[in-house]
């Protein structure tokens, strides 16, 4: 992303400008349609249209390819126990390498990533630029553009904070850089005075759809704080959301991936989406990033069978006689895939055993006795079940099952009435929607302020908003019925920790396994298990106990996680084009 050496910043900002305006972003009627042969830097007035063109243009910047998604994928899913590449096993290799934590600084989604994000921070910058130029000017006045800026911080400290999610030290770019910058500083003090920027300068509602606003800044910074597990930093942040604040859990778990409950009473950040627009080219404006990412093969969708959810994660959703989650491993192999043969699908998961061994592409699967949280089959496709008003789920629809398994994330799909939501027609990617990626839910805000009373060793705290984000998973009719409507689709049990521990959760260890299992389940496949682990510092023993289980992906067995994959590589092409300014991530053994 950096290619200069001693430019000036000014020289810098007037291409990140250009760049910013010639971006597509949400609607046309945001789009500066202007052909860059004819602009001049004399032409860019500073005044509240151009700001606007330039905030939105920033916003646009959020929805990154496939390689940068917005929802992590890749590298906070498949980089997980949560989910394999799927797909065939040739295709798209470099996000083998993730699942085996042998990730290169070549690796093309790690420079595609970084240059997303970067870029996102180029526009923030170019856009405070403007509000500045205008101010300066008094082209716009001071409370509209503290708003403006307080917008274009909130967006820099974004995508600085998934850049130092992402690669661990990165340089802090902001609209007065003027030297290439390093990454030899921490910037954890940058992205908070950016998100408290934010707060001081923005009302509680948002100036346009799902935008920033003061609310979505605390919890950006409270999860900032979580991430450098800075408990008492972030608790009373926390408690002002939950005491104060506007959010609250939708009635039913899959509202948050149903595209007519986008922007919800739960949604804190997401990112949103639209096609058949108008635009023209209205495909820009959808969720590219997960194009890949939905059945293949027979299905109604087509393509293109990656991020597959993993044997371990269905396994996590079985429950005990009281409805809790079973929150040690299963140690028995049996109920784990421990058969490689590609003729055979063989494991203890819901409905994953085959009535006779032999061809893996039957879809003809035996009922599941064993209890399951009815998350499960909003969260995991799975073959047998239900797939809204589409019928049964069916195994042709997996594009390699004996690969990748034969799951796939039901966040992501609609129903056959939907259809008209995603570019279905034309092309291989067909299947860019909006569903809107969930960035922030407040079940996360429960849930972080339970890790944090689990810390404390005040149990019944935790225990009660652990209990809170499990409550509305008890009424059963907000659980998969079977194609009669009636039905319940498996034999769901889910129970409240209070009906077991009515004095509260056990001990301070028993609270924070809860918390933890507890993230796992309400928030799988949304591309935040990896960075979950590593900011609890338990990523070493919980992948690697995953790696030690019989796998179904034989080349698994022979992977090991050490802290110090614990962030990725930086791009080698950024170290080459930052002319010594940029430091490669130390990879050798611990």
């Amino acid at each position: 992303m950096f290619h200069f050496k001693k430019k000036t910043m000014k020289n810098i900002i007037k291409t990140f400008l250009f760049f910013a305006i010639a971006v597509s972003v949400f609607s046309c009627d945001k789009e500066l349609d202007i052909p860059l042969s004819t602009l001049s830097e004399s032409e860019l007035v500073p005044d509240v249209d151009l700001a606007e063109k330039f905030t939105v243009a920033a916003y646009g910047a959020l929805e990154m390819r496939r390689e940068a998604a917005a929802s992590n994928w890749t590298f906070g899913g498949t980089g997980s126990d949560n989910a394999y590449k799927g797909s065939t096993p040739g295709d798209q290799s470099e996000i083998t390498q993730m699942e085996v934590y042998e990730v290169s600084p070549n690796n093309e989604y790690v420079r595609l990533r970084w240059r997303g994000l970067y870029e996102g921070v180029a526009r923030a910058n170019a856009a405070i630029n403007v509000v500045n130029r205008g101010l300066e000017s008094g082209a716009i006045d001071a409370e509209l553009g503290n708003t403006y800026l307080g917008e274009l911080r909130f967006l820099r400290g974004f995508f600085h904070f998934q850049a130092k999610m992402t690669f661990g030290n990165v340089p802090y770019v902001d609209e007065n850089t003027t030297e290439n910058p390093g990454n030899e500083n921490d910037i954890w003090p940058n992205i908070e005075a950016d998100f408290q920027f934010a707060i001081d300068n923005l009302d509680p509602d948002p100036v346009r759809y799902a935008g920033a606003n003061q609310w979505n800044s605390k919890a950006y910074l409270a999860k900032v704080h979580m991430y450098q597990m800075d408990y008492p930093a972030a608790k009373p942040i926390l408690q002002d959301i939950i005491d104060n604040g506007p959010y609250n859990l939708t009635p039913s778990f899959h509202q948050n991936f149903n595209y007519a409950y986008n922007n919800n009473g739960e949604t804190v950040f997401a990112v949103q989406y639209a096609v058949n627009d108008g635009s023209g080219a209205s495909q820009d404006n959808g969720n590219q990033g997960d194009e890949l990412n939905y059945p293949h093969s027979a299905s109604p969708f087509g393509c293109c069978g990656f991020y597959q959810p993993s044997h371990d994660l269905v396994n996590a959703y079985l429950t005990d006689s009281n409805g809790l989650p079973l929150t040690t491993p299963i140690s028995d192999p049996a109920d784990y895939v421990a058969n490689t043969d590609p003729s055979d699908i063989v494991s203890g998961s819901p409905r994953n055993v085959p009535v006779e061994d032999g061809d893996a592409g039957t879809s003809i699967f035996p009922e599941e006795t064993r209890t399951l949280d009815p998350r499960l089959d909003w969260t995991v496709a799975r073959t047998g079940i239900p797939l809204f008003d589409r019928g049964d789920f069916m195994l042709s629809w997996a594009r390699d099952p004996a690969n990748g398994g034969p799951y796939y994330s039901k966040k992501l799909l609609w129903s056959e009435a939907d259809d008209g939501l995603a570019r279905v027609a034309g092309g291989w990617g067909q299947n860019i929607g909006t569903i809107q990626t969930n960035l922030i839910r407040y079940a996360e805000i429960l849930l972080w302020r339970a890790e944090i009373a689990a810390s404390e060793s005040d149990l019944m705290t935790a225990m009660n908003l652990v209990d809170e984000v499990r409550a509305r998973n008890m009424d059963s009719a907000n659980w998969v019925k079977e194609n009669d409507g009636v039905t319940d689709a498996a034999n769901y049990a889910i129970g409240l920790y209070e009906d077991t521990y009515p004095g509260g959760f056990p001990d301070a260890t028993f609270a924070m396994n809860a918390v933890v299992m507890e993230y796992r389940l309400e928030t799988a496949l949304e591309g935040h298990r990896f960075f979950d682990l590593v900011r609890r510092g338990i990523a070493e023993q919980v992948l690697n106990g995953y790696l030690s289980r019989p796998q179904f992906r034989g080349y698994l067995s022979s992977a090991s996680f050490t802290v110090k994959r614990s962030i990725y590589p930086l791009p080698q092409e950024a170290i080459n084009l930052a002319f010594g300014a940029l430091n490669q991530n130390d990879f050798s053994q611990n």
